[in-house]
């Protein structure tokens, strides 16, 4: 068993749902005690965080990632126990085997063998950024970290995030980018009444059915080079009262839109109200940011990881800014160029999770190439 795939078994054995960790991060911790970082936990309400770092120079090269893992689902879906690895068939099977705890331990091997070759030392410095709140709002997880971090003036150049990235083959997707992600809740205001005397009653949805069709039909943008057009999705729509002759006096509805560096949160905010006001019904409207726009062109880092998989792989990569969204989104305000690279993500948050034993290894391996051209080459 390779040093890789053993440290992957030993993250996925500890049952780390969200907001859990679960002893990950102290596992990891020790890993990288024994390599001359310095451990700093960072625990903010129940999540648990970690920054460890390996020198004090410049370049910063952060490396990025999350030990908690989303619930497993029905137990008795799975082949075998989600928290118990398991081989079959060259791959490696539990929850979070690719999302993300098998490109944790990746990131660890790299690290050390890097460290082994570079005994003397190298340019720049490296850290491990972890956090258990990433499957989770995301509300004490990376974000707080950041904001200590730039409180004392502790800057980040690259971050590297494990997300599972590839699509059919390690290394055939990076992401460069995601896309911003603003949730609305909208709140239709009528009036309750019987069904047979509609007259005495407003109905809410009657009230706002074309708004939301206006909303669905609305082009936002044209997308651009590096993103897809803006879409907006309704994801919930509720209302009634649980009696069939009864008219509901509200409905709720929640919406959310994935939207490219063509807009802002503000401009959206106002185009949704006036499509809405143009329709002339009580309604209020609250707003949940969950991240913003971001991009990272074509530069160190990009190359770095590019050049990486091409000499383990023997592929070229495409650059992705679609998907969900990631803790990139805290990283890159702060001016760091971020990329995401992991192994295949078909699997991710299913029943029957798993990664290829051998695309573990690999991955290790384009770790310690992009370790070695940001910080030895470069």
């Amino acid at each position: 068993m390779s040093p890789t795939l053993e440290l992957a078994c030993e993250l996925i054995r500890r049952p780390s749902v969200t907001p859990g960790d679960a002893g990950c991060q102290g596992l990891m911790a020790e890993r990288l005690a024994a390599l001359g970082f310095s451990i700093e936990p960072m625990p903010f309400g129940e999540v648990t965080n970690l920054w460890a770092r390996r020198g004090d120079s410049r370049p910063l090269l952060c490396l990025a990632g999350h030990t908690d893992v989303v619930p497993p689902g029905p137990l008795a879906d799975w082949t075998s126990p989600p928290f118990e690895p398991t081989i079959r068939d060259g791959r490696l099977y539990g929850r979070g085997a690719a999302d993300m705890k098998g490109s944790l331990a990746a990131l660890v091997t790299a690290v050390e063998d890097f460290v082994a070759e570079h005994p003397g030392g190298h340019r720049g410095s490296i850290a491990f950024l972890l956090t258990s709140d990433e499957e989770g709002p995301s509300i004490d997880g990376t974000v707080r970290v950041v904001e200590r971090l730039e409180s004392r003036g502790e800057r980040i150049d690259w971050a590297l995030v494990a997300e599972p990235s590839s699509r059919e083959r390690l290394g055939d997707t990076i992401k460069n980018g995601r896309r911003g992600s603003l949730n609305g809740f909208l709140t239709v205001h009528g009036k309750q009444g019987h069904v047979a005397y509609p007259q005495l009653a407003k109905n809410p949805f009657h009230a706002c059915a074309q708004a939301l069709a206006d909303l669905c039909a609305e082009v936002w943008d044209q997308g651009n080079a590096h993103f897809p057009p803006t879409s907006l999705q309704i994801a919930n729509l509720n209302m009634g009262t649980g009696a069939e002759n009864v008219i509901p006096g509200r409905l709720s509805a929640q919406f959310n839109l994935r939207f490219s560096t063509e807009l802002t949160a503000e401009v959206i905010d106002r185009r949704v109200r006036r499509i809405l006001d143009a329709r002339g019904f009580d309604y209020d409207l609250v707003w949940r940011l969950s991240g913003n726009p971001f991009v990272t062109p074509a530069g160190e880092l990009v190359e770095a990881t590019r050049a990486a998989i091409a000499e383990v792989q023997r592929i070229e990569t495409e650059l992705s800014t679609d998907g969900g969204t990631s803790d990139g989104r805290f990283i890159a305000p702060l001016g760091a160029q971020v990329v995401e690279l992991g192994p295949i993500n078909a699997s991710i948050h299913q029943v029957d999770e798993h990664v290829g034993v051998e695309e573990l290894d690999r991955l290790s391996a384009i770790y310690r190439r992009i370790l070695d051209r940001l910080l030895v080459q470069g």
